[in-house]
């Protein structure tokens, strides 16, 4: 039996806090959360465009350098999955349900509602909108990611540690990580976890009810929504209950095939030559501009500042928020990889199928803004779905969206109650299913309180604070792995002796 720890029982107890603190006095958590969010933002916006920049130069570095050569294992052991399958485990789990949620709107808003530095509505804004859509959703990304996922898979694959983040900074701080100080990092992770993924659950249930109420004029109500949610955890539920080779397995091929049909259907049904045309170019100008987009702070210019904070930054600090939960699982279904296989894998193949999913579906936004009808004056959840509105087979589009945003949420919620399964049982890599469970069934219900108490943006402000601290830990994760792996290095270059 697999030993729940104190992990589990501290972070219950602060969701527990949390939720309460929003539930009993909504209008005073969102105040402070907002408020914390605001000051580090503002604060340290230069910091984490430094940090981010620096994660993403250290796993460039990694995959040309020796590192590169070690496995992620014993030097016998080889990939328990398949290259297509492990992609999308690792995409269902990373931002699946992000392209969806953003494909369209975000390249719309940076194009007609709010450019970084273009008049709304001109070719410049066009341009500049899928330029930095790229860059939200590109390699920085999933730099944040592949660090925790290759420090986490490095030292329990490699190393024999537990799969616990604390694990990770054992050779800077040795045995002080099984103490305290250890049980402060795990904790900070399954917190971030926990909340974030009962963030999702209740946005994806508000996401659903808009497209249905779009597409089939079912109310938009907070029942609806608890009907959704529920539905959705007794999918997961079943899924977790049935492993990880299994459950998650089957979901993220169905989520690959599904976003592969819908992709499709949009280049052939919208603007084909236009989409290839904004791909090309906008490669071209993502990498041209790279550099300075990614030190981009604006100290002058205030308009352009708070663009920069409440895009920018604001994604910066998901994605490290994040990382804690995507690493873990990352790194579970990654054994066996080497880690340039590993680096290229999780860094490069994913950037470039978002960058083809937003040229699709921005392009194909921004051409009927222009072309059609006004869609600024949407919900966000409703302007994918305003979009299919005007193209043919509209029906048929959405249907498949509305079934893919579910499938995305099931895989994302059965990969996080695996991973809280982990963390609280000593990093375990076959967690109990009563603790899965456990975890499942509390995500659900948190979404389900915050719903009711319209807590939701509070406790997303409450989850891209616990990135702050966080990022510090990443910057300790990458000097344990270097300082570790150049020893490894040299025991690979060291010649065996013949007995």
């Amino acid at each position: 039996m697999k030993k729940i720890t104190n992990v589990f029982w501290i972070t219950l107890l602060l969701v527990v806090l949390a939720v309460g603190f929003a539930t009993l006095a909504p209008a005073t958590f969102e105040e402070v959360t907002g408020n914390v969010r605001a000051f580090i933002t503002t604060a340290f916006g230069w910091y984490y465009l430094l940090i981010v920049t620096i994660i993403v130069v250290f796993t460039l570095i990694v995959i040309v350098s020796p590192f590169g050569k070690i496995r992620l294992g014993k030097d016998t052991d080889r990939p328990e999955y398949s290259h297509l399958t492990w992609f999308a485990m690792l995409f269902s789990a990373g931002m699946g349900i992000g392209l969806v949620f953003w494909g369209a709107a975000e390249p719309l808003s940076h194009y007609a509602i709010n450019p970084a530095t273009a008049e709304p509505g001109t070719a410049l804004a066009f341009r500049e909108s899928m330029r930095y859509t790229f860059f939200h959703w590109g390699l920085h990304a999933w730099a944040i990611y592949a660090v925790v996922a290759l420090a986490l898979a490095y030292f329990q694959f490699r190393k024999g540690e537990p799969g616990l983040i604390s694990a990770t900074l054992k050779p800077i701080f040795g045995d002080k990580m099984n103490g305290r100080w250890g049980v402060l990092i795990d904790v900070l992770a399954v917190f971030a976890t926990v909340v974030g993924v009962a963030t999702t659950l209740g946005f994806g249930a508000v996401q659903i009810n808009g497209g249905l109420s779009y597409v089939f004029g079912i109310d938009n109500t907070y029942w609806i929504q608890v009907a959704i949610i529920t539905v959705v955890s007794v999918l997961f539920l079943i899924s977790t209950w049935s492993g990880l080779s299994k459950g998650m397995k089957y979901l993220s091929n169905t989520n690959m095939i599904l976003a592969l049909i819908l992709l499709i259907l949009v280049i052939i049904l919208g603007p084909t030559i236009l989409i290839f045309n904004m791909f090309t170019d906008s490669i071209g100008g993502y990498f041209q501009n790279i550099i300075q987009m990614s030190f981009r702070a604006s100290p002058l210019d205030e308009t352009n500042r708070d663009w920069i904070n409440g895009w920018t930054i604001f994604y910066w600090a998901w994605w490290i928020s994040w990382s804690p939960f995507v690493g873990i699982f990352i790194a579970r279904v990654s054994k066996g990889r080497t880690i340039r296989e590993f680096l290229i894998g999780v860094l490069l193949i994913p950037s470039l199928v978002s960058f083809f999913w937003f040229a699709a579906f921005g392009s194909t936004a921004m051409n009927i803004q222009q072309k059609v009808t006004d869609l600024t004056g949407l919900a966000t959840e409703e302007i994918l779905f305003a979009v299919f509105n005007e193209l043919p087979w509209s029906m048929l589009l959405s249907i498949i969206a509305i079934i893919l945003v579910g499938t995305f949420f099931i895989t994302s919620a059965d990969s996080a109650t695996f991973v809280l399964g982990m963390q609280t049982t000593n990093g375990s890599l076959y967690p109990p299913n009563r603790v899965k469970l456990t975890w499942g069934i509390s995500q659900s219900l948190i979404a389900i309180i915050l719903l009711s108490a319209d807590g939701l943006t509070s406790l997303q402000n409450a989850l891209i604070i616990s990135a702050f601290p966080f990022s510090f830990i990443m910057i300790l994760m990458m000097l344990s792995m270097y300082r570790d792996m150049s020893l490894e290095v040299r025991k690979m270059k060291k010649p065996k002796v013949e007995k």
